[in-house]
């Protein structure tokens, strides 16, 4: 059949996307395994999902669940951490650690000849850490050295500050990594007891992708863990609900001297992860700020040169997560760059709806490269591990596409008006502030809470 060069090829409809089964096992002593065939390469990937993580630290102790995750891989029985890291080096194994707000997550992945040692030496570390008072002081120094360090970089100042000012002294209200008042003052014995609480099975699941059936990789999850004990108690350690009479200031500021730019961080608390208007909120996003074509970084950045990019986003979780822009603008047009940002928020939920070349766009960016989210087995435990966290079905990742090329104007309109509101937004600047404050009086924010040097440690 000839071909017509002259013109473009028709885009026809995206081919339907299959994710793999997910089989689920569940072990003796409780712990919950999911199984997922990937046959692409002889490695096998695992994430071990543990509920409770930053929104575990109990009040004045932040930072404690993601120092007692650092604290696994530093050794277990007469192994050193040398002999850990060593350990996984000689089979050529990957392993990870992150911490979120809901959950620590422990990832390893490993060539499918050394399955057996690299799960062995995972649940060696993860069950029975050695938790060595000299191997505690060591991390804990390191962890204080970064929190100084993190002072000097105005996004990592912005994110701690504003997670304070939207959050107040719920658990969600810091950065995992704590803060320099209750990691000189943690101690060994709080690693041991939120370790003997929290990383319990039933609290736990393991997620295994590789090139084995499904039979096969529940077999290497039993023979690694079936030993991995604990009680039923210890709930407690988990986020609580968020104060409803705690109302954040509007406007904030965190003063540096001759900075160049301002850091700005401006929004508040949404939804939660699990919200049926999530692929609303997605196609909506990505109207507004999720990507460069979007409104604001062509207005901020392309139309008017104050950034080199301006993103909105959520930062997802199980509670009420924040919805915010996300920029660094010259300080000259720190206000400008704010009032801008406050117009896009309510216009998009009052008189400027997306067009249809922005709904299409939009879609495009959610939907085109979905499928590269699955590609490798690593990828692929991760997104099972995320549908453990939120307790979505198993037939999420397919219905993800058909559930964004649903989404109409309305829609988004609609979870615009109920989710984003910008008389609610709390606007946070990391800059000069005598360089901007006359500017910011005329933002008709009211007048900015001052974030010092002698209360940064609350933030």
């Amino acid at each position: 059949m000839p071909v017509d060069r002259s013109r473009l090829p028709d885009i026809g409809p995206d081919p339907a996307f299959r994710f793999p089964r997910i089989v689920r096992h569940t072990l003796a002593n409780g712990l919950d395994v999911r199984t997922v065939e990937h046959y692409t390469v002889p490695v096998v990937s695992c994430v071990l999902l543990v509920h409770g993580g930053a929104g575990a630290d109990p009040p004045g102790e932040e930072g404690l669940a993601a120092l007692t995750a650092d604290m696994l891989d530093e050794g277990t029985g007469d192994l050193s951490a040398i002999d850990v890291s060593e350990g996984f080096a000689r089979i050529g194994a990957e392993y990870d650690v992150d911490i979120g707000p809901d959950a620590a997550q422990f990832g390893l992945t490993v060539l499918s000849r050394f399955v057996e040692r690299g799960f062995s030496l995972l649940a060696d570390i993860v069950v029975r850490p050695s938790l060595r008072s000299s191997d505690f002081e060591r991390v804990r120094k390191l962890r204080l050295g970064r929190l100084r360090q993190l002072k000097d970089l105005p996004p990592a100042v912005a994110e701690r500050a504003f997670l304070r000012l939207l959050y107040d002294g719920h658990p969600y209200g810091h950065l995992p990594i704590g803060t320099e008042p209750s990691l000189s003052s943690c101690r060994l014995e709080r690693v041991a007891e939120l370790h003997a609480a929290v990383f319990r099975p039933a609290r736990a699941t393991l997620v295994l992708a590789g090139p084995h059936s499904h039979e096969r990789l529940a077999a290497i999850a039993a023979d690694a863990f079936a030993q991995w004990t604990g009680n039923l108690s210890g709930d407690g350690w988990r986020a609580g609900d968020i104060d409803p009479a705690y109302i954040p200031p509007r406007l904030a500021v965190v003063p540096r001297p001759g900075a160049a730019q301002s850091e700005l961080r401006i929004g508040h608390l949404s939804a939660p992860r699990t919200t049926p208007d999530y692929p609303r909120l997605l196609v909506m996003n990505a109207v507004l700020g999720g990507q460069f074509v979007s409104r604001l970084n062509l207005r901020l950045r392309e139309e008017k040169g104050y950034t080199y990019g301006a993103r909105t986003g959520f930062d997802w979780r199980k509670g009420l997560a924040p919805f915010a822009l996300q920029a660094s603008v010259h300080t000259a047009a720190t206000a400008e760059s704010i009032r801008d940002t406050l117009t896009e928020l309510g216009a998009i939920r009052d008189n400027r709806p997306p067009t249809d070349e922005e709904m299409v766009l939009a879609k495009a960016s959610l939907t085109r490269g979905y499928p590269r989210n699955f590609e490798t087995a690593p990828q692929v435990a991760r997104s099972v591990a995320q549908l453990a966290l939120f307790d979505l079905p198993d037939s999420y990742f397919e219905e993800f596409i058909p559930g964004v090329a649903a989404v109409d104007r309305d829609d988004v309109v609609r979870a615009a008006a109920r989710y984003i509101d910008p008389a609610r937004a709390v606007t946070l600047v990391v800059g000069d502030y005598t360089a901007v404050s006359d500017s910011l009086a005329t933002l008709g924010l009211g007048a900015p809470q001052l974030l010092t040097d002698s209360s940064s440690e609350t933030w």
